[in-house]
């Protein structure tokens, strides 16, 4: 069973593009024979980690990937890390707007991804998909969903339960026209989380490669 995740428009936007190349994922995925499931999470700090683990729970899905937009970025972006803080710059859905909060009190500061960022990283490159290994997902509800996430797995009876976070561009073709704000198609989103689902099912150890940040 995979488990994968969007999330519903935010920040005044109409639409959000993770929620439709989780779809396109779904398709894909389905087409070649796995069992997937998707679900659009709230875009709202604490709503967002329960509805996550609820449906977790009841699940109980060996990959569970969650998807989140990164305005701005051209690429799907790999996250590495979650960290252990909340610090929203624009209020969430609900208007909350936490600043240098906890997303678990007395967690661990941080969580690694638990998916081959590397080999998936490899893979989207030789598919011809634009893509990084990212060092931050944020402190926004992106962020606070993937601590959550990791910070669940964390607790996790079965050794192969695995998960992580990709952030994804705007879908182009919602972009205004003349815009210089980066995109990429929805169909191009999905292929690429596709790759990155059948990578970590194939990939026990990740690949030894740099991608790493000079700052």
């Amino acid at each position: 069973m995979i488990l994968l995740t969007g999330f519903e428009p935010f920040g005044g936007d109409s639409s959000n593009s993770s929620w439709g190349a989780v779809l396109e994922a779904q398709e894909i995925l389905r087409g070649e024979g796995h069992t997937v499931e998707v679900l659009e999470l709230p875009c709202v700090f604490g709503e967002s980690a329960a509805v996550l683990r609820e449906a977790m729970g009841k699940l109980q899905p060996e990959l569970t990937i969650c998807v989140g937009l990164a305005g701005g970025r051209d690429r799907l972006s790999l996250e590495r890390v979650a960290i252990n803080c909340d610090d929203a710059r624009i209020p969430d859905n609900a208007g909350n707007r936490p600043i240098d909060e906890p997303v678990v009190p007395e967690g661990p500061a941080a969580y690694f991804s638990t998916l081959p960022v590397k080999s998936a990283l490899r893979a989207l490159q030789i598919a011809g998909i634009r893509a990084e290994v990212s060092q931050t997902a944020g402190t926004y509800v992106c962020n606070h969903v993937f601590y959550a996430l990791m910070h669940e797995l964390g607790g996790a009876d079965t050794p192969r339960a695995r998960g992580g976070f990709i952030h994804v561009p705007h879908d182009e073709t919602r972009l205004p026209q003349g815009s210089t704000v980066p995109g990429m198609a929805t169909r191009d989103m999905g292929r690429g989380i596709a790759v990155v689902v059948r990578t970590a099912l194939g990939t026990t150890v990740d690949a030894k490669l740099s991608a790493g940040a000079v700052h």
